[in-house]
């Protein structure tokens, strides 16, 4: 199957299934997308690489959700509607049946949020997959990294560490001691069947939170998805707006769904994992794809209304302060002595 075969056959599709901004799809040397009036375009460009973002015997389907999902992840922190996507992809050979899994998984994700792909490329290499999307945002109403103001709530959508904890399970049944930071020793039979397939999925099938971002236009002052983790993503609020914070850890600690899964018995998880591997997935994990943002405190009831009209729980994690500086505290704001990094795509091994 040549490079145009492959195109045509499992990533060229009918007219009525672009979105109505793309005025001109695959086929051409440019694709074609007009926004409308007084909207801005949002552009993000993520890249995954076998052996670094994915292990490379990977379900193709759940690949190709995720490989969207990071880009829509993107949109969702900047409060902007899907509209269309490229896709370049380096392929060691053009194996049908992987194919077909994987734009199966792409295009389930990108009809479910409206977003058409309109062109890329393709090539053979190593397996490497990057996707650039296209949203639209009201001119004057994009989510920023800048915004956050003194004073303000922090929180953060959903649940953070499950992504990492089933990565360690997965390095550990494969034989790896680390991988994307600092991989722990954990042996699979320790984590409960139910309990890594829920894990799991929130590592390679990431749900972007589109519809928290548009809910949160005119409410949150600052936001960013949570991809590199906690201890490294809110920095960059805090850099971008001048600001400082002081986060609870207890809070945020106790977002691991995982310690909440009917299959773990009374206390059990805390148990089975020790505090230093709870506070490495929830604070250093990644690939969580939350959102992170902040709202004055004036603007609580409307988070939570935001929350509820997309379906997804935020909590309240900490607030930003005028003096410089990420300090973690426990419950009674006492200061805790907590080590977290970010994961570091040029310093950590990879699955």
């Amino acid at each position: 199957m040549g490079e145009f075969d492959l195109i045509a056959r499992h990533f060229k599709r009918p007219a009525v299934a672009l979105n109505p901004a793309v005025d001109l799809g695959i086929g051409d040397d440019c694709a074609l997308l007009r926004p409308s009036p007084g909207i801005q375009l949002a552009v993000s460009t993520d890249m995954l690489v076998a052996g670094r973002h994915f292990f490379e015997d990977v379900d193709p389907h759940a690949l190709g959700h995720k490989a969207l999902a990071v880009n829509l992840s993107d949109l969702a922190a900047s409060g902007a509607r899907p509209l269309a996507f490229t896709l370049a992809m380096s392929l060691p050979e053009a194996n049908d049946a992987w194919l077909t899994a994987f734009s199966k998984g792409l295009f389930e994700l990108a009809d479910a949020h409206g977003c058409s792909l309109m062109g890329g490329d393709t090539t053979r290499g190593p397996l490497n997959i990057c996707i650039t999307v296209f949203g639209e945002v009201p001119t004057g109403l994009a989510l920023l990294r800048s915004g956050a103001q003194a004073g303000d709530d922090i929180y953060v959508s959903g649940t953070l560490g499950d992504a990492r904890l089933a990565l360690e399970v997965m390095l550990s049944v494969r034989g790896h001691g680390h991988g994307h930071g600092q991989a722990g020793q954990m042996q699979a039979p320790h984590v409960p069947p139910a309990v890594l397939a829920q894990a799991r999925a929130r590592l390679e099938r990431p749900t972007p939170r589109v519809g928290l971002g548009l809910a949160l236009r005119g409410i949150a002052n600052a936001a960013l998805d949570v991809s590199d983790g906690l201890a490294g993503d809110l920095p960059h609020i805090l850099q971008a707006s001048g600001v400082g914070a002081s986060v609870n850890v207890d809070a945020a600690l106790d977002l691991i769904a995982a310690k909440r899964h009917h299959a773990w018995p009374a206390a059990g998880f805390d148990v089975v994992f020790s505090a230093q591997d709870r506070q490495r997935w929830v604070l250093s994990g990644g690939d969580d794809y939350e959102l992170l943002f902040t709202a004055s405190p004036s603007q609580q009831a409307a988070v939570q209304a935001a929350a509820q009209s997309a379906g997804v729980p935020v909590t309240r994690i900490g607030r930003i302060e005028a003096q410089a500086g990420l300090r973690w505290v426990d419950q009674q704001g006492q200061p805790c002595d907590i080590e977290a990094r970010s994961f570091d795509h040029f310093s950590a091994p990879g699955p």
